[in-house]
């Protein structure tokens, strides 16, 4: 075992590389790394101390790297460990195999990773019970449902860290301008973008375009999709009590009208957009409405923003009179490895960095929602993110994605639903060949029980 534990401290000298490349050392690579790793023991560098080397794996969506790395670098300085922080994919589909990838191989590489409210189920096996290294109030003042789903079979096995909610962006300014009011259903946002996005290009912005949304085919297209559908009257993807009722006439509805903005009133790029992409046309100036994450607030209104000052928040529009205002409700939260050399110490580095102090500093700088239920009655909270006082009741209509329901099998139902959904944007499928073919293959995904 010591010489195990020997051979993984020499491929990390200069492991940057290979993990970019998820790569592991060979007993080639390591015989060529020795000679450079023997010398560094020799003369010192990198000295020998009781001081332990952690590594983290953050977001890089918005300010969350730029957060993650400034706080890490206060929990150093305080502690005198080393951590390096490591950045991942920023579609969520891509991290979650990264994520597998390396904890199927039980690799010490990463000691904490930073996970979504759909994988605890997923990954919990390979993730340790935060419970038996913190404190037993560690928790306290969190909200119930984050805990609850942070928690699986009695263990929790991540720290919520922030939690999401989808939001509707638009631009105040040129809603004053064309006389048009903020759109409580998604018929109403189509004939303003519209309307606007051709008054636009006529005054002179070729660029102009009506919504911006995540069209491309990964997980961030299930939570758009979601929407659509549950914002209609009975939409949805799979029940809570596990029945298959995509295949209705919401979702032919909604996939039918989200269709027709392709090209339209967002662009045909908008197929390849993760949150980014839609993020910099819109903080370019060249977009009305957007479909988005809190965390973009804190970024528009930056002092390089071109919209600064001249944007708003609202709830996502409703499906028709009679639909209600969706959003998918997202999260994130921090995991200790089973296989982190330094189980102890990552959890001290996890309750450092969601604790209530890093919340507040992390909402007011990133715009990331809090978890801590306090800290929405907080004064210069509320004074920085006006949206707050909505933020309620965009939580109270929030949807979840089946991910509870269907556990180990989620991943495979968010591939099928994204990839017939995208199939419908691009003109692949028609609305109900892909409605069909999805309940087909959920069906089969579900077997006799989720």
């Amino acid at each position: 075992m010591p010489n195990r534990n020997y051979t993984a401290t020499f491929c990390n000298v200069n492991v940057t590389f290979f993990k970019n490349k998820n790569k592991w050392c060979s007993m080639k690579q390591l015989k060529t790394l020795l000679p450079a790793a023997l010398f560094t023991l020799f003369v010192g560098l990198p000295s020998v101390s009781s001081a332990a080397d952690l590594t983290i794996s953050c977001g890089a969506v918005g300010a969350e790297l730029q957060l993650c790395k400034e706080a890490v670098d206060a929990w150093s300085k305080q502690t005198g460990n080393n951590v390096q922080v490591v950045s991942t994919p920023n579609s969520a589909t891509e991290r979650l195999s990264f994520y597998q990838q390396i904890l199927s191989a039980q690799s010490t590489d990463i000691d904490i990773i930073q996970i979504d409210m759909v994988w605890p189920g997923m990954l919990a096996k390979h993730l340790l019970d935060l419970r038996e290294v913190l404190p037993a109030d560690a928790t306290q003042g969190y909200f119930q449902a984050q805990v609850d789903n942070a928690t699986v079979n009695g263990r929790l096995v991540t720290m919520p860290w922030f939690t999401d909610s989808g939001l509707l962006y638009y631009r105040k300014d040129l809603l004053e301008k064309y006389n048009k009011q903020v759109p409580q259903t998604w018929e109403e946002m189509t004939t303003t973008a519209r309307d606007v996005q051709q008054a636009e290009r006529n005054a002179g912005n070729a660029n102009a375009w009506g919504y911006i949304f995540q069209g491309r085919a990964y997980e961030g297209l299930t939570c758009n999709a979601l929407e659509w559908i549950s914002s209609q009257p009975e939409g949805g993807l799979v029940n809570p009590r596990g029945d298959i009722v995509i295949n209705s006439q919401a979702s032919r509805t909604a996939l039918a009208l989200a269709k027709s903005w392709v090209g339209d009133i967002s662009p045909r790029g908008v197929l390849n957009y993760t949150e980014e992409e839609g993020r910099g046309v819109f903080q370019s100036g060249n977009a009305l409405f957007m479909r988005n994450w809190p965390y973009v607030w804190a970024l528009v209104q930056g002092q390089d923003s071109v919209v600064k000052d001249k944007v708003g928040v609202a709830p996502l529009p409703r499906g028709g009179m009679t639909g209600t205002h969706a959003s998918t409700l997202g999260g994130w939260g921090l995991a200790v490895s089973r296989y982190s050399a330094h189980p102890e110490l990552a959890a001290e580095l996890v309750s450092y960095l969601t604790s209530a102090q890093q919340q507040r500093h992390r909402a007011l700088i990133g715009a990331y929602n809090p978890v801590i239920e306090s800290l929405y009655q907080d004064p210069e909270l509320l004074a920085a993110m006006p949206y707050y006082s909505q933020l309620h009741s965009i939580l109270n209509d929030g949807v979840m994605r089946p991910a509870s329901i269907t556990a180990e099998r989620y991943p495979r139902v968010s591939n099928a639903f994204f990839d017939r959904v995208h199939g419908v944007l691009s003109g692949e499928l028609p609305v109900d060949q892909a409605l069909a073919e999805l309940e087909s293959e959920l069906t089969r995904i579900k077997r006799k029980n989720w």
